[in-house]
């Protein structure tokens, strides 16, 4: 084995898929596109990275609420477009040419071109390391969509597409809860 720089070890376990995360401010709807997330448990807890520096964060705060939206691969380009412009002064909608769609249960809005969206509400905020924890109360999953592939960030600016699916619940059943 050879060496890596310490300053890149995360990108050997850079979490996925992208996500984007969409919000409502009283005002307007905006989307920032998150890398870091976390599955919590097997419960609906999700966890993200996000804090001040990022324009969304104050509606995120102030409403406790949000919408994860999923996109497929055939999205990266305005996933990517999303994440390098501000809300301050761009309507992504818009710009990027994506639906918003009114949560049932929050006021962010679904991304109708996703493959799935949560509706979630925030549950804490871990400000010393910027992480927003999040409670599904609702979920979406576009199963027409011939697009399933999800895209993971490396953290260098290159992304890996989701591949095969290997079956292996058989071997894993007594540690799945039930109905996974």
């Amino acid at each position: 084995m050879r060496s890596l720089k310490l300053s890149k070890a995360f990108t050997l376990i850079e979490p996925g898929p992208v996500v984007l995360v969409t919000t409502h401010d009283g005002k307007q709807n905006n989307i920032m596109t998150i890398s870091w997330t976390m599955v919590m448990d097997f419960t609906p807890k999700f966890a993200i990275t996000t804090g001040a520096w990022n324009y969304s964060f104050r509606a995120l705060k102030k409403t406790r609420e949000c919408v994860i939206a999923i996109p497929t691969v055939d999205m990266l380009d305005k996933v990517l477009g999303i994440g390098i412009c501000s809300g301050a002064d761009t309507d992504k909608f818009t710009r990027f040419g994506l639906t918003a769609v009114p949560g049932k249960l929050v006021k962010a809005p679904l991304i109708k071109e996703c493959l799935a969206n949560i509706e979630c509400r925030v549950i804490d905020i871990v400000r010393k390391h910027d992480i927003v924890v999040l409670e599904a109360v609702a979920a979406y999953v576009d199963t027409t969509r011939k697009e399933m592939r999800t895209v993971h960030a490396v953290g260098d600016g290159t992304f890996i597409v989701d591949g095969r699916t290997l079956d292996r619940r058989k071997l894993m059943s007594s540690k799945l809860p039930a109905g996974v």
